[in-house]
């Protein structure tokens, strides 16, 4: 299950401590906003959307709102995320590798093909709509700690991860999924780009609050 969405579960079990695999070493670099970097625990623009386009009602599907999970969840719940992953020397190749020795784990083709649907956002959705090739973070956090050559980078994306056979299955997948028919998303993909800015946000206070965290030393990746 992603992180957040465990928050709800967190809470009602009154569980406080969490470890995660998040780590510097593979993750420093983070794609600008406008490929998808925007928070997706915005409330205020799940909510404008979904008034805007929704056909149900969301009675049931957990929102997580970017300040409940950074003030609420943290300093009044006191919940604390460990990351042990980067108090130790960290090679994803070669904690692949011990993986598969150990215990037989086969390794996804590229970072978030565990999911379907962020396989098909990043691989098919983003490049092929906007323009936007979220490898180009995922590779350069690589590059600068030395697990990947820039020319190894440039091979790879010049690519798509998957063969087109493949992504022409995932949009009838993600389609059916999504309760429409191939041509209605295939005429959302071909309809007018559109960005978070294009509904309620709470980008100024994110902005701010981004700011703040970046002065006392509590965020350390790199957003552009």
């Amino acid at each position: 299950m992603p992180f957040f969405g465990t928050l709800q579960i967190r809470e009602k079990n009154k569980i406080k401590y969490v470890l995660t695999g998040s780590n510097i070493s593979t993750e420093c670099c983070r794609e600008p906003e406008e490929w998808g970097g925007y928070a997706g625990i915005d409330e205020t623009l799940v909510n404008d959307i979904h008034t805007r386009f929704g056909k149900r009602p969301l009675k049931t599907f957990p929102i997580v709102d970017i300040l409940k999970y950074k003030i609420y969840y943290k300093y009044v719940l006191g919940m604390q995320v460990f990351k042990p992953l980067d108090l130790v020397p960290f090679n994803k190749k070669e904690v692949e590798q011990l993986l598969l020795d150990k215990f037989g784990w086969q390794k996804f083709q590229h970072k978030h093909h565990e999911s379907r649907f962020t396989r098909f956002y990043e691989d098919y959705w983003l490049p092929r709509k906007f323009g936007f090739e979220k490898r180009r973070a995922h590779f350069s956090s690589l590059i600068l700690t030395g697990q990947m050559t820039r020319e190894e980078a440039l091979t790879r994306i010049s690519k798509p991860e998957l063969d087109e056979q493949i992504l022409k299955q995932e949009f009838e997948y993600v389609a059916n999924k999504l309760d429409l028919t191939v041509a209605e998303l295939q005429a959302i993909f071909d309809g007018q780009n559109k960005t978070y800015r294009d509904y309620k946000n709470k980008k100024g206070i994110i902005t701010l609050g981004t700011r703040v965290m970046r002065t006392l030393g509590l965020e350390k990746r790199l957003f552009r």
